[in-house]
């Protein structure tokens, strides 16, 4: 059997597979790396003085990684720079906080040239390559003029932008051609996919043409496209769900909202996540419904991400300001609305958390997929379960229609929902968490892996 090579930003391979912190997605890359004796390759993490084109090796619970340090300019340039202040925000249709510069560009070319000129040398003939996410949308095309032939695959975890957004990134064109050098191209959500054909389609010049089964042809190349919803390692987190500190920490948040409904927001901060337009809409149900003070609070957990980028350093600010602002107006001498916390927890501390929520409040302005949505579903009691509302422009809402679906730059809408997920009858809950967690259950990460894997295995070569 052909090796797996998987290649991604920064390599997250967890170094303990039972670890509860470690995410869903590094365990089934790392399971299927097992499976078909693979290597994953990427970023170490670590900056040298000068870039060496050479890899390091480490076995990490049965998994080869092979890491490649960078240099400070690559880093700032290259992930900083347009991963992070250029592709990221244009992706999640923030065009106002997109910032173009040459610089950020010729970093990312050369970058990806380093990692294609690394890995390069450790594929084997019959290696299935699998590269993931938009830090990397060139290395199929650098790996071919070094004359890589094997079958390779690209995932892309974030929405893919309308035609009229994407073509306001300087060289755009280049950026889409290269992704015409791998042979397969997976999306989450029929919408992501249908913005990326409208683009080959529409776009003057490159007269692109739609072929049968979502393949396209464009600049002289023809590729396979496909729909691939991620999903959550269902049995690993029930098994978090029901583990000792799980359940020690359900009973802790049982407690302590044993009098009040507790609704969880869970998300790294970012802009994309709509943690401002969330609190806003809290504000707006507590205005709203005077009669429910007291009764409710938001336990909002934000992990800081990407402090170093300045524009979350100003979110962070307002988000401080805001939930600050919140308090001060309702809050009483025994109870407190909004719970705004900047730490990561463990696995399967949040998975007791989303246990003892009555409600979940997953409201992105957009979202690839929000695997919190999935999570939240999957650690509810099937006797009890809460209530999940859920943004209309996340990926997640193209399966899970049985979630209150919300815009949440309404504040109206959120508010609504709010009220009517705390006093939704028990019935109609178990009917809506029923159906949800059947769409968790049949779009679990493991069929995710293996339906991507079997069809680039499948694809024609070009």
């Amino acid at each position: 059997m052909s090796r797996l090579i998987v290649v991604s930003n920064r390599v997250s391979a967890p170094k303990d597979p039972a670890a509860g912190s470690a995410g869903g997605l590094a365990m089934a890359l790392s399971a299927a790396l097992r499976k078909y004796d693979g290597l994953w390759f990427g970023w170490s993490g670590e900056t040298v003085e000068t870039f060496k084109p050479e890899a390091q090796f480490e076995d990490r619970a049965g998994v080869t990684v092979a890491l490649v340090d960078l240099e400070a300019q690559d880093v700032d340039e290259y992930y900083n720079g347009y991963a992070n202040k250029t592709l990221w925000p244009l992706f999640h249709h923030r065009v106002d906080l997109t910032e173009y510069e040459r610089s950020y560009g010729e970093g990312y070319e050369r970058t990806n040239a380093r990692f294609a000129e690394v890995l390069a040398p450790l594929i084997q003939p019959d290696d299935l390559i699998w590269i993931h996410d938009y830090h990397m949308i060139p290395l199929a095309r650098d790996l071919r003029r070094r004359g890589i032939t094997n079958k390779i695959g690209f995932f892309l975890h974030t929405p893919w932008p309308a035609r009229q957004l994407l073509v306001t990134l300087p060289y755009h064109r280049r950026l889409v051609e290269s992704m015409f050098d791998f042979d397969l191209l997976g999306f989450h959500t029929r919408e992501w996919l249908d913005l990326f054909r409208d683009y080959v389609a529409s776009e003057p010049d490159i007269h692109g043409k739609l072929l049968a089964n979502d393949a396209m042809e464009a600049f002289g190349k023809t590729v396979q496209a496909g729909v691939f919803p991620i999903g959550i390692d269902v049995d690993a987190f029930v098994e978090a769900r029901n583990s000792a500190l799980g359940n020690r920490t359900y009973d802790r948040m049982a407690a302590s909202s044993a009098f009040r409904s507790m609704i969880v927001g869970v998300d790294r901060l970012d802009y994309s996540k709509g943690l401002e337009q969330r609190m806003l809409g809290y504000e707006q149900f507590l205005h709203d419904n005077p009669e429910m003070r007291g009764e409710v609070f938001l336990l909002q957990v934000t992990p800081i991400s990407r402090d170093e980028v300045d524009t979350y350093q100003d979110i962070r600010q307002r988000l401080d300001a805001l939930s600050g602002r919140i308090n001060g107006e309702y809050a009483d001498m025994d109870w407190q609305p909004i719970r705004y916390l900047n730490r990561t927890f463990r696995r399967d501390q949040l998975a007791g958390v989303y246990r003892a929520a009555k409600v979940g409040l997953v409201t992105p302005l957009r979202d690839g997929m929000n695997l919190v949505a999935k999570e939240y579903v999957a650690a509810q009691s099937p006797e009890d379960p809460g209530v999940l509302i859920l943004s209309r422009f996340a990926g997640a809402a193209e399966q899970m229609g049985e979630a209150l679906l919300v815009n949440p730059f309404s504040r109206e809408e959120l508010s609504d929902a709010i009220k009517r997920a705390l006093v939704m009858p028990l019935a109609e809950r178990r009917r809506k968490w029923e159906s949800l967690m059947q769409v968790v259950r049949d779009t679990d990460v493991g069929v995710w892996r293996d339906d991507f894997v079997a069809s680039l295995r499948a694809v024609d070569p070009q």
